[in-house]
């Protein structure tokens, strides 16, 4: 029996990864929050990895506050940085694989056209400085890893752009949404389905699998649009589903028109060609996955 483990199973990612995983009776998985392992403690990695002896760690733990992370450096370093680093370590000693997720905000933003896995990259604050650590601390520790790279990210779990613009539209008749700044919405299912079709192509190979393969991935939505773009889709589709009675007028505003604590990257746009490439995976229709994500969201209402 093939064996999983899943930190930050809580989260957007983890919760969904523990849904697919359900219906997948290859695999046994342990599903681990924070409760459970917290990946900041060496000696609990240690005994969790060997307890269990997973052959493939998936780690979707993260501190993702990116604003908050401006002033939360430690424990941001702790979560993205060291959780990974340990995580990688012990299943380099088990001869494990691990997929780690990882972000946009590593890069600048500044790019014209799309980030390919090779662009040089350059944080502009302690969030994706924390992440680009952790992406390092993966890779020095464990050679049989996985980064993705992913953005914009929205599930039926935490915190995310989706549910504070439908929050917002009950409480307000208009909305001043960000127009310049470009990215992919990628849904969280959809992020935690491509990890499980590495997962398994990996397991499958077992030690066949082309060393090559390892390394950094990226991974988001297409179309490529702006938050103000995203918000009108959000508006329209939840209007059409009934889970809006009505939609606010959305204004489109400047970067500069909404200041934040961390700088937010003005590109985003992610080249996926490598992950199509090297393991057959498209790059999601985020237009079709907020539908599913808004179907989700109805039917775990109606179960409540």
């Amino acid at each position: 029996m093939v064996k999983v483990l899943i930190t930050g199973s809580n989260g957007q990612v983890g919760s969904c990864l523990v849904k697919q995983l359900q219906s997948c009776p290859e695999i046994e998985f342990l599903a681990v929050d924070r409760n459970e392992l917290d990946i900041t403690s060496e000696q609990e990695v240690i005994n969790t990895v060997n307890d269990f002896m997973p052959n493939i760690i998936i780690n979707a733990a993260a501190h993702t506050a990116v604003d908050k992370a401006e002033n939360e450096v430690e424990l941001s370093y702790a979560i993205n940085r060291d959780g990974p680093k340990y995580l990688a370590q012990a299943a380099k000693r088990v001869g494990a694989a691990i997929l780690h997720i990882s972000t946009d905000y590593v890069f600048a933003g500044d790019k014209q056209g799309l980030y390919s896995e090779s662009d040089t990259v350059n944080p502009q604050g302690v969030y994706g400085e924390s992440k680009l650590a952790g992406e390092n601390a993966v890779i020095n520790a464990c050679p049989r890893h996985i980064i993705l790279r992913t953005a914009w990210v929205f599930g039926e779990d935490g915190n995310n752009f989706v549910k504070t613009m439908l929050r917002l539209a009950q409480q307000r008749d208009s909305l001043g949404i960000v127009a310049d700044q470009f990215g992919g919405p990628t849904y969280a299912g959809d992020i935690a389905a491509a990890l499980i079709t590495i997962a398994k192509n990996i397991i499958a190979k077992g030690d066949g699998f082309d060393s090559a393969k390892y390394g950094i991935y990226h991974f988001s939505g297409l179309p490529h649009t702006s938050w103000y773009g995203f918000a009108q889709m959000i508006f329209d589709k939840a209007v059409e589903l009934n889970i809006l009675s009505k939609a606010p007028m959305v204004k489109g505003i400047s970067t500069g028109d909404y200041p934040t604590a961390a700088k937010r990257p003005t590109n985003s746009k992610l080249d996926g060609n490598k992950i199509k490439l090297n393991f057959d995976i498209d790059q999601p229709l985020w237009g079709e996955s907020l539908e599913l994500f808004f179907t989700q969201i109805k039917r775990e209402s109606v179960d409540e």
